[in-house]
């Protein structure tokens, strides 16, 4: 007997669903608003030089950022932000994968885990450029090494963590590697892997900006280290905005894909807090 089930969307329903929404919305751009009215009026109250009023770094956003600097400094470093996260999340969930599963493999590999988890990514700055030169490879390469191992750790631990129960119940229905990979492997450490993903995300926008301000002639890093330098202290400001706006879009981009790739994991949840 197949049971049916359909929701109706009521509109006292809605209206709470509306009513949530605002209050989210409002809570997320509240003190934002309230930090950059208090920035404001300090500014016109006591002026600095280093503290320039937001609408001073606003003008200075639109002069810079919107125009020529768009096409030569902006969509190059996001072009390498991009490879660098994409490649970073192949290689640490292939490799992840492949060292969950294999017992030996894990043991073989922990010291030497252990030890480059713990050199931080920018000291490892002027080995790649000896290595490799000042050039956008360099800069990728740099953005990986620093931000797989998040990603890397967490499916190791994901694929471990792997109900052995279900693991006993697929071989016994005979399912192939590739089968239970795909369909209980992977989907059970996608919450760990999800996890590491988003802190990769940071570690990859601040080495992408580091890699930039001393290996470059380009790029929102080496622009800011530019404005900074030439004591244009607005048009700095507005490269720091630039980042911060990034990294939001990075975020949004990467909750949109969390709740498709965490569907069955968040409607899960739902039924337990039920």
């Amino acid at each position: 007997m197949t049971l049916y089930t359909s929701t109706v969307v009521t509109p006292r329903r809605r209206s709470r669903v509306w009513s949530k929404l605002g209050e989210s919305t409002l809570y997320a751009i509240g003190l934002p608003i309230i930090l950059l009215v208090i920035w404001g009026v300090w500014a016109t109250l006591a002026p600095a030089t280093f503290f320039p009023p937001p609408l001073e770094i606003l003008d200075a956003f639109v002069e810079t950022w919107i125009g020529p600097a768009f096409l030569t400094d902006v969509l190059p470093s996001l072009g390498r932000l991009a490879i660098g996260i994409v490649l970073s999340i192949v290689i640490g969930i292939v490799a992840g994968t492949l060292i969950g599963l294999n017992r030996w493999l894990r043991e073989l590999l922990e010291p030497v885990f252990e030890f480059f988890r713990a050199v931080p990514p920018p000291v490892l700055l002027p080995i790649a450029v000896v290595l490799m030169g000042p050039t956008d490879g360099m800069k990728v390469v740099v953005i990986i090494i620093g931000s797989v191992w998040p990603i890397l750790l967490n499916t190791i631990e994901g694929v471990r963590a792997t109900d052995s129960v279900m693991t006993e119940t697929a071989r016994s229905f005979a399912l192939r590697p590739t089968e239970r990979l795909r369909f209980l492997t992977l989907p059970s450490a996608s919450p760990r892997i999800m996890a590491g993903v988003r802190q990769s995300l940071s570690i990859a926008l601040i080495l992408m900006v580091i890699s930039e301000m001393f290996y470059s002639s380009s790029g929102l890093g080496f622009k800011i280290v530019y404005f900074q330098r030439n004591y244009l202290i607005a048009e700095m400001w507005s490269g720091i905005l630039l980042l911060g706006l990034i990294g939001i879009l990075l975020a949004a981009i990467f909750s949109v894909v969390e709740r498709r790739v965490l569907r069955w994991y968040h409607g899960i949840k739902e039924v337990e807090r039920a």
